[in-house]
């Protein structure tokens, strides 16, 4: 049970330690990861908000908590990354159909940001598929009906 929290925890590192970053540290680091290029259809490939800062900020934030909970440095940093990654492939796949990078898209906001690095977590840890299923459902639900609430209390800039 405790792996099951401090996974989701990681999931919350990995998605908000970017948006402390952001506030803290303001335009620094703040390079677009696609540096501003355009797909083929004209649109961006992910947007300004899909920033290094971010990338390094949600990675490092997870290693930091993996290693404090002896779940590993290398495993922490490789699950950050792979949140930040389908993060970045949900933006990809807004921007593919049109979206802003603020628009909202119930799923794609959330699984795949939390479903990455969770198949991780069951090849290199001892949790099995019902751990990875019952963390995304929670990460998803929490991040739909918790968003809201941080946007009300100033910590997120769209409610979504």
């Amino acid at each position: 049970m405790l792996i099951t929290l401090e996974l989701f925890v990681m999931l919350v590192l990995a998605n908000g330690a970017p948006v402390v970053a952001a506030a803290l540290l303001k335009k620094r680091w703040s390079a677009p990861v696609d540096g501003g290029r355009l797909w083929r259809d004209g649109r961006p490939i992910l947007g300004n908000s899909k920033t290094w800062r971010g990338v390094v900020s949600g990675a490092l934030a997870c290693a930091l908590f993996a290693l404090m909970t002896g779940l590993g440095v290398v495993f922490g940093f490789l699950f950050g990354l792979l949140g930040l990654a389908g993060d970045m492939l949900s933006s990809f796949i807004k921007r593919r159909l049109g979206l802003a990078s603020s628009a909202r898209a119930l799923g794609l906001d959330q699984i795949p940001e939390a479903l990455l690095p969770m198949l991780l977590a069951m090849w290199w840890l001892p949790v099995s598929l019902w751990v990875v299923l019952v963390v995304v459902v929670l990460f998803t639900l929490s991040n739909i009906y918790g968003s809201p609430l941080l946007y009300r209390l100033g910590i997120r800039r769209q409610p979504h």
